[in-house]
């Protein structure tokens, strides 16, 4: 199994997911938020198999009959994409990136404010987000509201059972950046790092990466891990940070495929 999904399933577990180990894959589902793909999904254990694309959407949609995605995940890229193309689904490399140190914050310039996120914060927080899920309206907007509100209840729960924290970034009262942790025994998890395009490269990123790395330590984490797509512009950040590269997974995923 990568090592990646160790703390992917310690946090769905945490926030009432329930997980279902079968012959040669696992099943996650998660009854409280139907709409969530990946809390929703399969993982692929045998990887002498990751090229049977038809077997597995077909075991996705006999375990989620109901569902017009497709969420799998798969220990490592198949040698032949083609199968999983013909039938709508996309393969997205993701990378697994570990820091044994606490990145040290510089300054962000002054008119930014950096604290935990709490109260009336996580409505403005679940609206930026619905906001940005709409853009190009790929899916359906009452799903998107009930995804994120409940994704975002599930968060705010953790934290304040002190497993979990959320940071944010403001200017002017606005978030425009914010990131979370949650404590998976000695390993540090961070969560959904996100900086809005019109506040990046100040260093928003690497501040909330310290922050949310100082809280863990407190609470006995020696250890931090970082998922991001390998296609993404965040490796910069993260090596800056300290992180390294160690292995990754795969995303197999495709929304109202043909594959059903």
């Amino acid at each position: 199994m990568p090592e990646d999904w160790h703390t992917d399933l310690t946090i769905l577990e945490l926030t009432g997911s329930t997980i279902e180990q079968k012959d040669g894959y696992i099943v996650v589902r998660t009854r409280e938020n139907p709409n969530y793909h990946w809390g929703n999904c399969i993982l692929v254990l045998d990887e002498s198999s990751i090229q049977d694309a038809p077997r597995w959407a077909n075991q996705f949609h006999t375990e989620f009959p109901h569902q017009d995605w497709v969420a799998i995940a798969l220990p490592t890229m198949p040698a032949d994409s083609s199968t999983w193309k013909s039938l709508g689904i996309d393969l997205d490399q993701l990378e697994l990136w570990h820091a044994t140190e606490v990145f040290e914050n510089y300054r962000l310039p002054h008119e930014y404010t950096v604290r935990l996120i709490e109260g009336a914060d996580w409505d403005q927080l679940s609206r930026k987000e619905i906001a940005d899920f709409n853009v190009g309206a790929q899916y359906d907007p009452k799903m998107i509201d009930e995804f994120v509100k409940i994704q975002n209840n599930s968060r705010e729960l953790l934290c304040k059972q002190g497993k979990a924290a959320w940071f944010g970034a403001f200017f002017g009262g606005e978030i425009v950046g914010n990131l979370g942790i949650v404590v998976c025994e000695t390993t540090g998890r961070y969560q959904s790092v996100e900086v809005a395009k019109n506040h990046r490269r100040v260093g928003i990123a690497s501040f909330l990466l310290g922050a949310a790395g100082r809280w863990s330590k407190e609470r006995g984490c020696t250890k931090w891990a970082i998922v991001a797509e390998a296609s993404g512009d965040a490796r910069r950040v993260y090596q800056k940070a300290g992180f390294y590269l160690v292995g990754g997974s795969v995303a197999a995923y495709a929304y109202r495929s043909a594959a059903k």
